[in-house]
């Protein structure tokens, strides 16, 4: 599991559901403070919808 509070660019991108989208998921944690569920990662830049379920399994806040 990887908490998308405290992950690093690099680990996000290492996800396939989530690479290349690392930089703007800790931009928008850095600007707006940690998130408090997974649902919040559609508010960011170009990630709207786009993260499936084996992606979401992998995470954790």
């Amino acid at each position: 599991m990887l908490n998308v509070n405290h992950a690093s660019c690099e680990e996000l991108d290492s996800l396939d559901g989530l690479k290349g989208h690392g930089f703007e998921i800790v931009r928008y944690r850095d600007e707006r403070g940690h998130f408090d569920s997974l649902r919040q990662l559609n508010e960011v830049p170009g990630l709207s919808g786009k993260i499936d379920r084996q992606t979401l399994a992998k995470l954790t806040v």
